[in-house]
């Protein structure tokens, strides 16, 4: 870090402790006046979404914008795109017809107010519950908005990456073994990838995560697509798998197809859309792919905060999510086992401890404080992210007393290095099984309001 860049972080910082929306008001005042908007920025808000990149409404001159900003300069100096770089991604999806959002100023070093830049405000909500409860029509608009992005020519982003099958496998082998290489069920996933390699498909201009939460949506209808950072060149049916995936269908287990139709739903709108054939092996293979690929991204959040390039409190809870993928990856991958070990009995869950009759033990005394929380704190605080930050923090108690009470742990490199050396599979007498009942186990510590937990339950533990 030059001492130029270090001087301008400090000033930030201090402006943040004495005002932090004071300093960001003013900031984007000189931003937007550079832009040919001069006025009084007003009713600044930080909104509640948003796990990698903050942003903020506000309105000037009768009008309302959102900011899209970095955390810090250590978290985009991760990341393949710029966001210079995702600024041009959007204004060219935009130029083609794709219903992206309108970017109407880049943040400068001298604004010193961190990296980024302003787009004007679409119509309607990003909430999953909005788009969810929408009309089947919905889907059909969503494989649009798909086929539209990969209409784009490559040519016009020459500084996006490419994600060709084989390499993105051994890059997700070699983020493995970076963050332990020790979770049974992502291991279980790589082998699969590895043995199902799809042959070279068109390169096609990609979202990499145009799914339910990343669509704003107004009375039923598409209005925008949000969040182009993950942005490259790819398979198409990346892009149709990923917004399948369990974790962004918000519960509808039985709605493959984002959450709102089935999957052969998704395909036929997205063939009339484009005229290109929907391939399910294709399909699958970028569905286990994308299940990996996110059960590592959820690692890669602790890693992120212990560095400090974000010592938010919603890194480290996000980075207890892993365990979801884990969960989901078993669920697409027991297929694979012989008839016999998908009928076998789970073993029993160790018994959980008695509750004590002296002084509190620490699980209540985390008990307490939440409880606390919730009736003395939230009360005073207003709707919008501080109330988001404070369930991050309950959930975050929860997580710590249920691991006090006996989470099993989830790690086994044992197990695989023996899985990604052929040495072990799911033909394995009792693995299954086992790996069920450690998988159940731990989601429930860690996330015990995920959808799919329940369901998995529901099918496994069967007590005839």
């Amino acid at each position: 870090m030059t001492a130029r860049t270090g001087g301008r972080e400090e000033r930030m910082a201090a402006q943040a402790q004495q005002n932090p929306a004071e300093g960001l008001a003013q900031g984007l005042e000189r931003v937007m006046a550079r832009a040919g908007r001069r006025g009084a920025v007003t009713d600044l808000l930080r909104l509640s979404g948003g796990a990698n990149m903050q942003s903020w409404r506000f309105e000037l001159g009768g009008e309302a914008f959102v900011l899209r900003r970095a955390p810090s300069e250590e978290w985009v100096a991760t990341r393949q795109l710029d966001m210079a770089k995702e600024a041009k991604v959007i204004r060219t999806a935009r130029a083609g017809g794709v219903l992206a959002p309108e970017v109407v100023a880049e943040l400068a070093p001298q604004d010193d107010i961190g990296l980024g830049f302003v787009m004007r405000c679409a119509p309607g909500s990003p909430d999953p519950e909005n788009a969810l409860s929408s009309p089947p029509a919905l889907l059909a608009e969503i494989a649009t908005a798909l086929a539209g992005v990969h209409a784009l020519d490559p040519a016009t982003l020459p500084f996006l990456p490419v994600l060709e099958p084989a390499a993105g496998v051994e890059a997700l082998a070699l983020q493995f073994a970076e963050a332990g290489g020790d979770r049974p069920p992502i291991a279980l996933g790589l082998a699969w990838l590895r043995a199902n390699l799809p042959p070279p498909a068109q390169l096609r201009v990609l979202h990499g995560d145009l799914r339910i939460g990343n669509l704003m949506v107004e009375d039923g209808r598409l209005s925008a697509v949000l969040d182009w950072e993950l942005a490259h060149l790819g398979d198409a049916h990346e892009d149709l798998a990923f917004g399948c995936m369990t974790v962004w269908r918000f519960g509808r287990l039985d709605k493959q197809g984002f959450g709102l139709g089935s999957v052969a739903d998704l395909a036929r709108a997205y063939e009339a859309a484009c005229g290109t054939a929907f391939e399910p092996a294709r399909f699958r293979f970028w569905l286990v792919y994308r299940t990996v690929w996110w059960a590592l991204s959820c690692l890669s959040m602790g890693r992120a905060w212990r560095s400090g390039a974000d010592r938010s409190l919603e890194r480290v809870v996000v980075a207890r999510r892993s365990a979801e993928q884990d969960l989901d990856l078993l669920l697409l991958l027991e297929t694979e086992a012989p008839e016999a070990e998908r009928a076998r009995r789970l073993p029993l869950s160790p018994a959980p401890p008695e509750p004590g009759l002296g002084e509190p033990s620490a699980a209540e005394i985390l008990t307490a404080v939440s409880e606390w929380l919730a009736a003395t704190v939230k009360p005073h605080m207003a709707a919008g992210r501080e109330r988001f930050e404070l369930a991050v923090a309950q959930n975050a108690l929860g997580i710590v007393r249920r691991e006090l009470a006996g989470r099993p742990s989830p790690h086994d490199k044992a197990l695989c290095e023996a899985i990604l050396s052929g040495r072990t599979t799911l033909a394995e007498p009792g693995l299954l099984a086992a790996l069920r009942r450690r998988v159940l186990d731990t989601l429930a510590a860690d996330m015990p309001k995920y959808p799919a937990l329940s369901e998995a339950r529901r099918l496994w533990e069967r007590t005839e």
